[in-house]
């Protein structure tokens, strides 16, 4: 999985033309499923995500984490993460999950989400939507369960 995580004051989003449930501050994840995702690696993306300490502190480091914060969260599928722009200039998407099985991993991310977090916003699966939002900072990093998960160097993974 690949997940871009923008830290917000505020984000919105407009599904097939309709407004959907707006955020304060927080996170906006656009969320990429990969061909070999599981539900797992959701878990595991997840955990990261929640912990990240990317919230000043009273004294401007960046020490809190979203839930330190009582921080929202806004999460929109994102297929194109995967697009491979190898070959030519038209992009190939082969590397994203087929439709079913990226809505299905994307539908259990968001429940798991919601354990954790109050205020969750969510976008439409394979909808035309439009996110519009305030990064704050600018912040923006990028996970990918493939790097999360390498071993450190001169470390093996067992």
């Amino acid at each position: 999985m690949r997940a871009v995580i923008q830290r917000v004051t505020r984000a919105s989003i407009t599904i097939d033309g309709m407004a959907g449930k707006d955020i304060g501050r927080g996170y906006v994840i656009l969320l990429g499923i990969g061909n070999d995702d599981t539900p797992e690696l959701g878990n595991k993306l997840w955990e990261k995500i929640l912990k990240l300490r990317i919230f000043a502190d009273d004294d401007g480091k960046t020490n809190l984490s979203l839930k330190d914060v009582n921080g929202e969260v806004m999460i929109v599928s994102q297929f194109t993460l995967y697009a491979n722009c190898r070959n030519g200039n038209r992009p190939s998407f082969t590397d994203a999950a087929a439709p079913f099985q990226a809505d299905e991993l994307y539908q259990q991310f968001v429940e798991r989400a919601k354990q954790d977090i109050e205020t969750i916003s969510t976008g439409s699966f394979g909808a035309d939507m439009q996110v519009e939002l305030v990064n704050d900072g600018p912040f923006t990093i990028l996970l990918d369960t493939d790097d999360l998960l390498a071993p450190r160097r001169g470390q093996s993974r067992d």
